[in-house]
């Protein structure tokens, strides 16, 4: 039998025990909220201070550039229509020419190695026949002078109707991007539908076969293509986008050079570093009946991108976020011998 002395012993040990450990927890949540509510409030002043900084140098970046804007338009004396010729016409011709010269180089010397060991299709182009990179230059200046410089003046007419177009204002670079989110879709419902059209029996043979004479494409075969289909599928679903939003002159000099940058991408034929993968794209020209859109949503819903997604080319098409080709960490699995 355990005496009432050890039993008031043994309850006292108890007691000290568990007062020891609230002790200690208590001292525990102290340290933590400490820890927590001085974490919050250095995290909230950085927010502060860094969101105040970006903020200043938003605005500083908007007054720069409205004020550039104005010195612009008062160059010209607010002449719209030389405006609009300079913005929509030249300045996406040369962001397109500048781009595919530095292409080109590549791909007629193989230098430098920095681009041309991201090279896709491996033992094509390599160098490109310099007889038929003449031709694609031919046609694609041809399209530009003589279909999508003609077009611009239909369009120039929408836009004055809008009204909006020279507006001495620029618009917020939040509706900058607000419409450039319209102006991708428009342009990929546009762009894919045409471009099933124009893989229609018939009109293939006439019109769309010419631009799949590259079976392994060069940036500069990206408007390589017969006149017809240069404006109903390189040309109008890029210009609908900004007809229908009625965009600023600027807006739309951002979006058309963005537009052909991103088309030569896509047919360049190097998967490139931090760029956009063109993967899906020179998968199209090499097999002719898959993935036929920009974005590859209306592919994914309508099933034309199935065998893509079976290859190695599906696991390479993303952002490459290294220097190591893509081509040599993912690489093609080896042919059977037959």
């Amino acid at each position: 039998m355990i005496s009432t002395k050890h039993e008031v012993h043994i309850a006292w040990l108890i007691c000290s025990v568990l007062g020891g450990q609230e002790e200690k927890l208590w001292r525990a949540v102290k340290v933590t909220a400490y820890v927590l509510g001085t974490g919050l409030l250095v995290f909230t002043a950085l927010a502060n201070a860094l969101s105040w900084y970006a903020q200043n140098m938003w605005d500083a970046f908007g007054r720069f550039c409205q004020t550039r804007w104005l010195e612009f338009y008062y160059l010209f004396e607010g002449d719209e229509w030389t405006i609009f010729l300079l913005g929509a016409g030249l300045v996406p011709s040369l962001a397109f020419w500048c781009f595919n010269g530095v292409l080109m180089v590549a791909d007629v010397t193989g230098k430098p190695a920095f681009i041309t060991r991201y090279r896709i299709q491996l033992g094509k182009n390599d160098p490109v026949d310099t007889k038929r990179l003449r031709q694609a230059i031919y046609v694609a200046l041809f399209n530009q002078f003589f279909i999508s410089l003609p077009m611009l003046v239909p369009m120039f007419s929408v836009m004055k109707w809008w009204g909006n177009t020279f507006s001495k204002e620029l618009p917020t670079f939040r509706w900058f991007l607000v419409e450039l989110s319209i102006f991708t879709l428009i342009e990929e419902i546009l762009f894919y539908y045409t471009h099933r059209l124009v893989h229609l029996p018939l009109l293939y043979k006439r019109i769309h076969k010419k631009h799949h004479e590259w079976t392994a494409p060069i940036g500069v075969v990206s408007i390589y293509a017969h006149p017809v289909e240069h404006m109903l599928s390189n040309t109008l679903p890029v210009l609908t986008g900004p007809m229908i939003m009625g965009s600023h002159i600027v807006s739309i000099t951002a979006w058309f050079s963005l537009a052909l940058i991103t088309t030569s991408i896509s047919h360049c034929g190097y998967h490139l570093p931090f760029l956009p993968s063109p993967e899906f794209h020179d998968f199209h020209h090499l097999k002719f009946n898959q993935c036929y859109g920009v974005l590859g949503v209306l592919d994914y819903l309508h099933g034309t991108d199935t065998v893509f997604r079976k290859t190695k080319a599906y696991e390479r098409h993303r952002v490459l976020l290294s220097f190591t080709p893509l081509s040599e960490s993912i690489p093609e699995a080896p042919k059977r011998a037959e």
